[in-house]
């Protein structure tokens, strides 16, 4: 959402003396246009997307949305400063014109500022700092039935205003060019985390004219490596930050000509390796037509290591079925490994108005980590019953006050994900005994599902025992009553983050949307309570009581 600020009254070069004079004269005389520090005109540039590739398959884009933005881009930021204001830099009379008569037979074109046909012209009085808050309006292009491949034009944008030069710019358009489609991607029958896998990547050219030169791109998520080191490729490999984002990432370059309506491949499959955690990890790629001249550029980027190997080459795939090439290549991988979610509970003894300390533990017991790549770090909710006689005084920061079930209270605690396979968090609870009640039990629980990727789901649930008849704690079972105890005014009423640290923190960032076919992972809604596993979609915690939903969701991690 823009946010919304308020931009200055004055030009910013005009001193505070001036800026009197005209606020006392009720600004009877116009406003004169800023101008450069040595009386030279404000240098502006018109700024936009400069090249569109339209598809004669049809695949163009929402024909609502616009593929050019035009923009102004003046000197300055466009950060408000302490007082909330966006300086104006030009204050005049301009006209940005947009002419767009060389699409004429290539290409419809939807002009913005009440343009008709092929030319449009928008006006405007103020020009702000920065970019963001000069936009002119956008440019939709679509193909027609004239519209043939090979079919090229360009639009040319130029302004003109007193005391501002503008910085034209040219958005050329080709109709029907290189259209690369990717090879799909499909998981091997019993393939298992430690296996390799050989991924059949290549691409089809779908679009009318040859490509000359190729860029292929591609991404492994934590869990995946690539083993092979090509010397027409770079590499960058993350390991630190934001879980979500770790990973590696490959650029490989390829010179030559690739024809249109052929299919090409890899000369070896790509190796993508799975360490013994991974579980949904994600490999996705993608070809790109570009210039060799380009292309090479793309290698120098700023933290890619180039390879070491031979090169990596392409080779032509006679014969190869159309239906087997899409836009977007990805798959999660592997898809049947587990891991084994643990709770942990805790046992105190006291005597009225002492107060005792409950840690209740979280961990993961592996092999997997719980990736929640296509969820995008939600979070796993597990409940935590007051035993009766006792007043929770302090709650974990990931934990709030909440019904668990009818006549039933007790907190609500979360944990981020990503979740390491090793990870192992706390939640330590502070009890006050208000009445001695020999062998109290609070239940601490996370939801029951069928769930594939658990199998073990046994020790899913723990127990704090105050005034147990021994040390030990109680396992399994139904507790001997429900706790009734209400929240201390002192208890944590906050409801997201995470007590203890397995370095899981959540990431809103995506890891990747696209057709992963795995049924899904673990995953729970921060604000709503609806725990997702495997595709089931469980209602935690509703108004007093719990239900349970039963939905499909396709490629939750």
């Amino acid at each position: 959402m823009r946010r919304h600020i308020r931009t200055r009254a004055f030009p910013a070069a005009l001193g505070l003396a001036a800026a009197a004079a005209l606020a006392a004269a009720g600004l009877g005389a116009a406003v004169a246009p800023a101008l450069a520090a040595d009386g030279a005109p404000l240098t502006v540039a018109i700024t936009g997307e400069n090249r569109v590739d339209l598809s004669l398959q049809g695949d163009n884009g929402d024909p609502s949305e616009p593929q050019v933005t035009l923009r102004l881009a003046a000197p300055g930021s466009d950060e408000p400063g302490d007082d909330g204001v966006i300086p104006v830099v030009h204050h005049g009379d301009y006209k940005i014109k947009i002419d767009a008569s060389g699409l004429k037979g290539v290409a419809a074109v939807k002009l913005p500022c009440g343009g008709t046909g092929l030319t449009a012209v928008c006006t405007g009085d103020e020009i702000n700092a920065g970019e963001d808050y000069n936009r002119l309006g956008g440019i939709r292009l679509d193909t027609t039935d004239e519209s043939a491949a090979g079919d090229f034009g360009s639009i040319e944008v130029t302004g003109e205003g007193e005391g501002v030069s503008f910085t034209p710019l040219t958005i050329d358009v080709l109709v029907g060019g290189p259209e690369f489609l990717n090879h799909e991607l499909a998981e091997p029958k019993g393939f298992e985390a430690g296996d390799t896998y050989e991924a059949p990547v290549g691409f089809r050219n779908a679009g009318g004219m040859a490509a000359d030169g190729a860029v292929l791109r591609f991404h492994g998520s934590r869990g995946l490596d690539f083993p092979d080191s090509y010397g027409n490729c770079a590499y960058k490999k993350t390991t630190d930050g934001p879980l979500l984002r770790q990973g590696t990432d490959a650029i490989c370059t390829f010179s030559g000509s690739y024809e249109a309506g052929e299919a090409y491949a890899l000369a070896e499959p790509l190796k993508v390796a799975t360490a013994d955690f991974a579980l949904l990890d994600i490999v996705n790629y993608g070809f790109s037509a570009v210039a060799p001249a380009k292309a090479k550029a793309l290698l120098d980027d700023d933290g890619y290591t180039p390879g070491t190997g031979a090169p990596l080459t392409l080779k032509e795939a006679p014969g190869a079925a159309p239906a087997d090439y899409t836009r977007y290549a990805e798959l999660d991988l592997p898809t049947g490994n587990t891991y084994d979610l643990v709770l942990t509970g805790a046992s105190a003894k006291g005597g009225v108005g002492d107060t005792v300390d409950a840690e209740i533990g979280f961990r993961n017991d592996g092999p997997g980590w719980l990736s929640a790549l296509r969820s995008g770090g939600e979070s796993i909710g597990f409940t935590v019953e007051v035993p009766k006689g006792a007043t929770v005084t302090k709650a974990p920061d990931g934990c709030r006050f909440t019904t668990i079930d009818e006549g039933v209270k007790g907190y609500l605690c979360w944990v981020s994900t990503p979740l390491l396979e090793d990870a192992k968090l706390s939640f330590p609870f502070e009890l006050r005994i208000d009445k001695v009640v020999p062998d109290a039990k609070g239940e601490v629980a996370l939801p029951s599902w069928d769930n594939p990727r658990e199998p073990n789901q046994s020790n899913n649930t723990a127990w704090i025992v105050l005034n147990g008849s021994d040390d030990g704690q109680g396992a399994g079972g139904s507790s001997d009553g429900g706790a009734s105890a209400s929240p201390s005014p002192s208890a944590s009423g906050d409801t997201s983050g995470t007590s203890g640290s397995s370095g899981t923190s959540g990431d809103s960032g995506s890891g990747g949307q696209g057709s992963g076919s795995s049924g899904g992972g673990l995953a729970l809604t921060g604000a709503g309570g609806v725990l997702l596993i495997g595709g089931v979609a469980v209602l935690v915690l509703g108004a007093g009581a719990a239900a349970v939903v039963v939905t499909r969701r396709r490629g939750t991690a």
